[in-house]
């Protein structure tokens, strides 16, 4: 039985948020060369709703919006809209409204103004989390619109809502969405952000997705469709730490984000405090509820293992130590001041507690420093391959998601917790949630310099220009960072652009087994039909060249390949390989002869040789001449 009006059908499921250095840290200064239309740019953001009046989101000086907008806002008693917040909607198809949230675009969780900021905040000065981090706040297109879709409640984000919201924001006009959420399914047509972005594809808009939180594993990948740009998160060279100073003077240093001190307290172990029903092997965790408020009440409990603090505030602590941080883990804040040790470390203050009669400690209000190692690929980031299509790199690239300062709603808690009543107009929070919107951004960045470009080829522009990071220190290399951490002034001016259309994406579906009846229904174009003889996958154009391979056995593969001219109008390209240890490339031809702009070349990359028993090897392939440098990483891996 067909109905009108529907495309597919499968339950509506429950989907989850992922959660102002960041912008200088990768090269992309205040002062960069910006496009006159940038203020003609709308990004569509799909989260918690926002908060016009936070500062990030100030419309001085803005007129009104481009005459291509065709969006709304949904005024209501406690919201209205401006010229830099051009639209706001929500979403609720079941009519519900949470308890603690309200029936309106406001965003009362936090997640969506700061993702929202992060991408196109205005400029605000001496803004900073309690003093730390402070600075100027901005967004990488500050004069740019933003559309703000609330999807997201404090109860998750529905798929009909995230369906209907993609749908509004095509037809509202935005030219970039950005998405810090992942939809479970690793099937592309029930995936609702899958579906929402491949008509997004069909109608000239790229959407940006959130890598997920799932790392450090392999193939954790939460959105991997090849028509959208799937980001990792990565460090910047700014890190907070919190210490500890015991009472025999022995100093440690923490990890975390504490806006205040606490100074000659008694510290007690959470498993010598357990609450009635509980046992000393669950209270040593500090879970909710598992302590003792008359035993731990003023006082710093130690935790046997990372814990979001309610346990200890809850239980009217006045502090905690948590031990067990893994080398590649972010500061995060507490709704308590806290120290987060390594496993080491934290033994040797357990043994100090375990030791003494009356054990002290103090936990000083964080400080920054410089973290000389970055960019590193945050633990928590989702690692690839894709889980559908082997030579389809994903993630695609890498952006800065570990302690990013944005904006804040005075309405939300700072840190989840009710018995939290700190207020701040920005906060420092990580995940790919975070990452997602600087590449929002950036893609907003080239579109504005090209407002007729592809999606595919803003894509490309961001790929081909990414900064590389070291495989020795992120040990799944391309898995981990993609093509690399996005270089936004580079890629408004990529040289050669690797294009695709949609009936390219058709062709790589068809052969992935879906039928011509199914990608007519959910891609909403009746004329999406399978070549007779369509095969195994094909060659996508994409802008990274992956192929799995069995250990000890040769391999023998060819990439085809086509770029478009978008540099300079005469140009000669070489290719300068750097072959994946162990294996030989060859690229033919070796050199493109370019004589005018949008003029297309095609070649072909044969990577040859036979894999060991390294997971993933790389290496890369880099157009040049002499002007631009178009960069594409060659990636060869033993499936786990």
């Amino acid at each position: 039985m067909k109905t009108e009006g529907v495309v597919s059908v499968f339950p509506s499921e429950k989907q989850q948020l992922h959660t102002t250095r960041s912008w200088d840290f990768i090269g992309f200064p205040e002062t960069v060369k910006r496009s006159t239309t940038e203020s003609d740019i709308i990004i569509g953001v799909l989260d918690t709703g926002i908060s016009p009046k936070s500062p990030s989101f100030n419309d001085k000086g803005f007129g009104s919006p481009p005459k291509k907008w065709k969006g709304s806002c949904q005024v209501s008693a406690n919201f209205s809209c401006n010229n830099k917040v051009i639209g706001a909607k929500y979403y609720r198809s079941d009519g519900s409204i949470p308890e603690d949230d309200v029936k309106s675009p406001m965003d009362t969780d936090g997640h969506g103004t700061h993702t929202a900021s992060t991408a196109a905040g205005g400029l605000v000065k001496d803004a900073s989390f309690f003093g730390l981090a402070s600075g100027t706040a901005r967004g990488g297109v500050p004069s740019a619109r933003v559309a703000a879709y609330k999807v997201c409640w404090n109860d998750g984000c529905t798929d009909a809502d995230i369906l209907a919201a993609f749908d509004d924001a095509i037809a509202d006009g935005v030219d970039i969405i950005s998405v810090s959420l992942s939809s479970g399914s690793s099937d592309y047509f029930k995936n609702v952000i899958a579906i929402g972005a491949f008509h997004a594809m069909r109608n000239g808009i790229l959407t940006s997705v959130s890598a997920g939180n799932g790392g450090p594993q392999l193939e954790t990948i939460a959105n991997f469709a090849p028509w959208t740009l799937s980001v990792a998160a990565s460090t910047t060279d700014r890190d907070f730490f919190t210490k500890l100073q015991l009472g025999n003077n022995v100093s440690y240093k923490g990890f975390s984000i504490s806006t205040s001190d606490i100074k000659n307290l008694p510290i007690i172990y959470g498993g010598d405090a357990p609450a009635e029903g509980f046992e000393g092997s669950s209270s040593r965790f500090c879970r909710t509820g598992s302590l003792d408020k008359n035993k731990v009440m003023g006082k710093i409990v130690f935790c046997d293992d990372l814990t979001s603090g309610g346990g200890p505030l809850l239980a009217n602590a006045a502090g905690a130590v948590l031990s067990g941080r893994e080398f590649g883990e972010t500061s995060s804040p507490f709704p308590l001041p806290t120290a987060y040790l390594t496993r080491k470390d934290g033994s040797q203050a357990y043994i100090y507690i375990n030791s003494t009669r009356n054990p002290t400690g103090t936990i000083s209000k964080s400080t920054q420093e410089i973290n000389k190692m970055a960019p590193l690929v945050a633990s928590f980031s989702s690692r690839g391959p894709s889980p559908i299509n082997p030579n389809i790199l994903k993630p695609d690239l890498t952006a800065p998601g570990s302690n990013i300062l944005a904006g804040w709603p005075a309405t939300a808690s700072l840190t989840g917790f009710e018995l939290d009543k700190r207020v701040s107009a920005f906060n420092i929070i990580s995940g790919t949630s975070m990452s997602c919107p600087h590449a929002s951004a950036a893609a907003a960045y080239v579109k504005s310099f090209h407002p007729t470009w592809s999606p595919a080829a803003v894509k490309s522009s961001l790929m081909t220009t990414a900064n590389p990071l070291n495989a020795d220190l992120n040990p799944d290399a391309e898995f981990s960072y993609g093509s690399g951490q996005i270089n936004p002034s580079k890629a408004a001016f990529p040289g050669l652009v690797y294009d695709v259309v949609e009936a390219d994406y058709v062709n790589l579906l068809c052969g992935e087994g879906y039928t011509t009846k199914l990608l007519q229904i959910v891609t909403g174009n009746s004329k999406s039909s399978c070549p007779a003889n369509h095969g195994t996958s094909p060659d996508l154009n994409y802008p990274a060249f992956v192929t799995s391979a069995s250990p000890a056995k040769s391999i023998n593969k060819v990439f085809n390949r086509t770029v478009t001219n978008v540099g300079s109008p005469t140009s000669t390209y070489e290719a300068k390989v750097i072959a994946p240890p162990g294996f030989k490339v060859e690229v033919n031809p070796s050199v493109l002869c370019f004589t005018s702009l949008g003029e297309k070349q095609s070649y072909t990359v044969t990577v040859q040789g036979v894999a060991d028993k390294k997971t993933v090897v790389s290496g890369s392939l880099i157009w040049d001449d002499g002007t631009y440098q178009v960069k594409s990483p060659i990636v060869v891996y033993i499936p786990m």
